[in-house]
């Protein structure tokens, strides 16, 4: 296991300048947000692959932990354009890609239609396609989240342990879905607050690292934190960085 933080902790700021503070907090591995709302927009970078590799790899000096990978196209050309990030991830030796789920009302078999596509995409460029814990959608339950892993062969799972504090499944256990977890998103939380200054909130790393070693999780723990206007944010980047790295 090792610590990482996403270029998400910074919204906002070029690739370059995210990578200069989290090197100057002394994080060794970044989780790159590839989304169409950010500034590395995988439009842009599909339109020029091998342009888009020496940029991704030759612009840092931290180990790529994964993608996080947001596309505004739809239909075929959605799934044409994930094999090119796919592709690029190859290239860029990368082997994690987290993915969306789908909102609350899209239909459970269509789900599992898109994912296994993806997945299927993700495969044959050896990478491993993990859906993303979010609330409002339907990876927001446990439950839920383990029966799409049991029917999508090959899916991984991004855990955000906060969805399950904050959001509608707070007394439901995550044991089920350990084995498919492939990355851990982390931040401090409470039921009534989906971010809090680390350690005024009820996440259990501890636990959770416990937890992923028992299931044999080698893979990144990334803080995925926003600014706080009430917090320093370096400090705060600072404080779990060193939290989690006192556990693994």
């Amino acid at each position: 296991m090792f610590v990482a933080a996403s270029t998400e902790c910074w919204p906002g700021m070029e690739l370059r300048e995210v990578i200069e503070i989290l090197s100057d907090l002394e994080f060794t591995s970044i989780e790159i947000a590839l989304h169409e709302s950010g500034k590395v927009k995988p439009s842009e970078l599909i339109e020029d692959l091998d342009r888009a590799a020496q940029y991704l790899r030759h612009s840092h000096r931290l180990d790529i932990s994964g993608y996080s990978v947001e596309l505004e196209s739809t239909g075929e050309q959605h799934y044409e354009d994930f094999a090119k990030i796919c592709h690029l991830a190859k290239q860029t030796k990368v082997v994690n890609i987290t993915v969306p789920s789908g909102e609350h009302g899209t239909p459970f078999n269509e789900e599992v239609e898109r994912l296994q596509r993806l997945v299927k995409v993700g495969e044959g460029e050896g990478v491993r396609v993990s859906v993303r814990s979010q609330l409002g959608c339907l990876s927001d339950d446990p439950d839920t989240l383990m029966v799409l892993c049991n029917n999508v062969d090959g899916l991984g799972i991004t855990l955000d342990p906060s969805v399950y504090i904050a959001g509608p499944a707070k007394s439901k256990s995550l044991d089920k879905i350990l084995k498919f977890v492939c990355n851990v998103h982390l931040r401090d939380t409470r039921p009534d607050a989906f971010q809090v200054s680390v350690g005024q909130g009820e996440v259990d790393y501890g636990k959770i690292v416990t937890q992923l070693v028992r299931d044999r999780y080698d893979r990144a723990l990334t803080a995925h934190m926003v600014p706080m206007e009430e917090h320093d944010h370096r400090v705060e980047l600072r404080k779990l960085r060193r939290l989690l790295e006192t556990l693994i």
